[in-house]
């Protein structure tokens, strides 16, 4: 049994990783599925290793001030956990976040005690499907919010925290945890924190470890291939757009997944092993599962349950 902690924010981070057996068995895969239980943070999501780590490094540096607003663009993962964060530390948050995200996540971070702010859609975008558009709309937005409060933007998008708390954090955890007997690591890109931050981790420790970034297969714009349509349903990525976290000579080869992969991977996560993810974990199954069926077979490869299904349950994710 652990202590008594002194607040919630002391249980972020640590968390467990499951070897998936049943689901290698029912997909008939040879090799290793690791799944590492980021749901499993307070806010559900990998998101709350980043909030913690951008707020203390922005206290330490001074950029944050007592009782400073903090606002940031979200689709609802980085926002709770920074609502969770700013909660116990006392800072008023601001959540902006487009409305094709699931409202659940809304929800959430208002019960939290967060202000949220939703942004309509780009004209066209269909609602469920968060394009690189409508995330611009969300940017002007929260901009805009930043100069008027004179707040702390906790840019997930280019504030290094992020990276930091992956890097020293997640991967370092997942290099003890496998005890190095790894292979490959998979994950969908949003910000491109986690990827830059676990890869760089696991490389340090073995520089041959492979590392696959995952996209959408209607826009696979980190591969420099032809973006047919920017919209899709896998929410929190995959929204078109240059990332300064993503560094090339990390990504072993950039893979792609579709809407329908990522809703089956996620389905079959959940009925074999009893795991509840989101899109993005869904998209990590099944792009994981055809590396073992072809050129990774019988290696282990290890992936981020990023968040919790719960966060879905309004969209068609488990119907």
């Amino acid at each position: 049994m652990e202590k008594v902690f002194d607040s919630v924010l002391k249980t972020i981070g640590k968390t467990p990783m499951v070897q998936l057996d049943r689901l290698k068995a029912a997909w008939k895969l040879e090799g290793t599925l690791l799944a590492k239980l980021e749901n499993l943070n307070p806010g559900s999501s990998k998101k709350d290793r980043i909030a913690l780590r951008m707020i203390e490094e922005a206290e330490s540096s001074g950029e944050l001030e007592p009782g400073q607003p903090v606002v940031e663009l979200t689709s609802g993962n980085t926002g709770t956990g920074l609502a969770i964060v700013c909660a116990v530390k006392g800072y008023p948050f601001i959540a902006v976040m487009s409305k094709g995200n699931s409202m659940e996540r809304a929800r959430m971070m208002r019960a939290l005690g967060a202000e949220v702010i939703l942004v309509d859609q780009a004209v066209g975008s269909p609602p469920g499907q968060v394009s690189g558009q409508d995330l611009d709309l969300v940017e002007e937005r929260t901009q805009k919010i930043v100069q008027k409060l004179g707040a702390f933007r906790a840019d997930q998008f280019r504030l290094e925290g992020n990276i930091r708390a992956h890097e020293y954090g997640t991967g370092e955890e997942i290099w003890e945890q496998t005890e190095g007997c790894l292979d490959g690591f998979v994950d969908f890109v949003g910000t491109g924190g986690s990827f830059a931050g676990c890869s760089k981790a696991l490389k340090k420790h073995n520089p041959e470890i492979r590392c696959y970034l995952l996209e959408p297969t209607s826009c696979p714009w980190l591969a420099k291939r032809e973006v047919t349509n920017p919209n899709h349903r896998i929410q929190g990525g995959g929204y078109s757009r240059d990332l300064p976290f993503v560094d090339p000579s990390l990504v072993t080869e950039y893979l792609t997944v579709t809407d329908e992969e990522a809703i089956e991977g996620a389905r079959a996560l959940a009925q074999h092993e009893g795991i509840f993810g989101g899109f993005s974990t869904g998209a990590h199954v099944s792009a994981a599962a055809r590396l073992l069926e072809g050129q990774e077979k019988g290696s282990t490869l290890v992936f981020l349950v990023c968040d919790s299904g719960l966060k879905y349950v309004s969209t068609d994710l488990y119907l």
